[in-house]
């Protein structure tokens, strides 16, 4: 179903015994490694090559052919504003492959190893577009295995994300999770179409019903309880409403561009599975995604609905584009009914979100201390960006219409991230560890390592906070 190849050279390290082109790293300003010879300065001199971010220049040997290149780090202030610097490299450099020369300490290497695979990734769907040749050796001190995990993830993520909705509708996105579950010896099932009110999720069942094409919760489990059953449990829920047209409250063309990305959070929960199983962690993991598409036909929810969830609560429909927390209500209710030890959900929710966040770091709201300090240490450490934002308890009057228990879309456009996140967090009341992001799931222009398009947020930081989390 995806583009990426998992086993695309471009995703992974070249072999450390073969033999490798030394790839100096430099400050700005930094003197030229000792190791260069007088003929190798000279050229580095002549190339004007001072370090500045991004600079690149190759050595030539005697017989014209590359020996080695410097590659420029910039300074310390520059370095802050970016990631993935080394992706540069990567796109720069010539075929062959190469070995990081230079001081790194542990959390540099690792960002400057997975920035370089992650330079790899192309989306080749649907015109062919040629991977940087050049590969890396993996950095002594890094863990390859887990780094090409991280970016195997990645990529199916973002493929899930770049697929058009043409190719990427519920029963796609289904075919996505199976085929992911058979790699890693996962169960999946699903329940579609009319037998979603049968099975008690009528808000998915609404949301989806307009489209030809037939909702669905879509579960993956995987992992099994210890002898003692004391293995602990994960459950990760994504939004995945694989085009949103707003349904009756029709988007604009405009806001409709970019909406095959809608299901970006089933796309950053998927890849974030993949990890977890690929690096074999601990736990038992299951993974609920709402699948529909939100059209437009005679059978279309309406404004002003009312309609009841798998909770109980009743839900005042008063825009039928807040439709993702529609159909994460029921999945978060049948999440919270196991009791799992975290619940984590992801959706491309709120415009909100970006307007005070912008489209780099997605917001996350959880009452659990302990879990938002793991993920603020995760996020800086890993260089996936996030930032908390609060379940504020004095707007909860805010999603209370009155004539129903809640409001799917309150008036005033205030505070929709957070009105949005409270809303959500009605569907979770047994379960003590609860966090939600926000996530854009978009790269809006190139940046190393992060090709324009679909774009996995959070999962990485999630993954380096789960055993402290979890206690693994």
């Amino acid at each position: 179903m995806t583009a990426a190849d998992p086993n695309s050279p471009a995703l992974r390290f070249a072999p450390s015994e073969g033999a490798a082109l030394p790839l100096y790293l430099l400050s700005e300003g930094a003197e030229l490694p000792g190791a260069l010879d007088p003929g190798a300065r000279a050229w580095a001199a002549a190339q004007g090559f001072r370090g500045a971010l991004g600079q690149t220049c190759l050595l030539p040997g005697a017989a014209g052919a590359p020996v080695g290149a410097l590659f420029g780090m910039g300074t310390a202030a520059k370095r802050a504003r970016g990631r993935f610097a080394l992706g540069l490299a990567a796109a720069g450099l010539p075929a062959g492959a190469w070995r990081i020369e230079g001081a790194l300490s542990p959390a540099e290497a690792e960002e400057a190893a997975l920035g370089w695979l992650l330079e790899g990734y192309r989306f080749d769907r649907y015109s062919a577009v040629a991977a940087p040749a050049a590969r890396l050796v993996c950095p002594p001190g890094v863990a390859a295995a887990r780094i090409e995990a991280i970016a195997e993830g990645e990529a199916l993520t973002r493929d899930l994300i770049n697929t058009p909705a043409n190719d990427m509708g519920p029963e796609e996105l289904e075919a996505a999770v199976r085929a992911l579950g058979a790699r890693h010896g996962a169960a999946v099932t699903s329940v579609v179409g009319d037998d979603l009110l049968a099975e008690g999720y009528p808000l998915i069942h609404a949301v989806g019903r307009a489209s030809p094409r037939a909702p669905r919760l879509i579960e993956l489990r995987w992992g099994a309880a210890d002898a003692e059953g004391r293995t602990p449990e994960l459950t990760l829920v994504g939004k995945g409403v694989c085009f949103d047209t707003g349904g009756l409250d029709l988007k604009p063309a405009s806001s409709m561009g970019l909406m095959k990305k809608d299901m970006g959070g089933a796309a950053t929960v998927l890849g974030l599975a993949h990890m977890i199983m690929a690096l074999a962690l601990p736990l038992r993991l299951r993974v609920l995604i709402p699948a529909v598409e939100n059209a437009v036909s005679g059978d279309a929810f309406r404004p002003q609905d009312i309609l009841t969830s798998r909770k109980g609560l009743t839900v005042e429909i008063n825009n039928t584009d807040a439709e993702g927390r529609l159909v994460l209500a029921d999945a978060l209710a049948a999440a919270d009914e196991e009791c799992p030890d975290l619940i984590l959900c992801m959706a491309t929710l709120t415009g909100a979100a970006r307007v005070a966040l912008g489209p780099d770091v997605p917001p996350f709201f959880t009452d659990d201390e302990d879990l938002a300090a793991a993920l603020g240490t995760a996020s800086a450490e890993v260089a996936d960006p996030l930032w908390r934002l609060p379940f504020w308890e004095p707007y909860e009057a805010l999603i209370e219409p009155g004539i129903a228990d809640l409001d799917n879309a309150p008036s005033g456009g205030m505070a929709g991230a957070i009105t949005a996140a409270l809303f959500l967090r009605r569907f979770v009341t047994e379960t003590t560890s609860f966090a939600h992001f926000d996530i854009y799931g978009w790269q809006p222009a190139a940046k190393p390592g992060r090709p324009k398009g679909g774009v996995g947020q959070g999962a990485r930081a999630i993954l380096a906070a789960l055993p402290e989390v979890l206690g693994l």
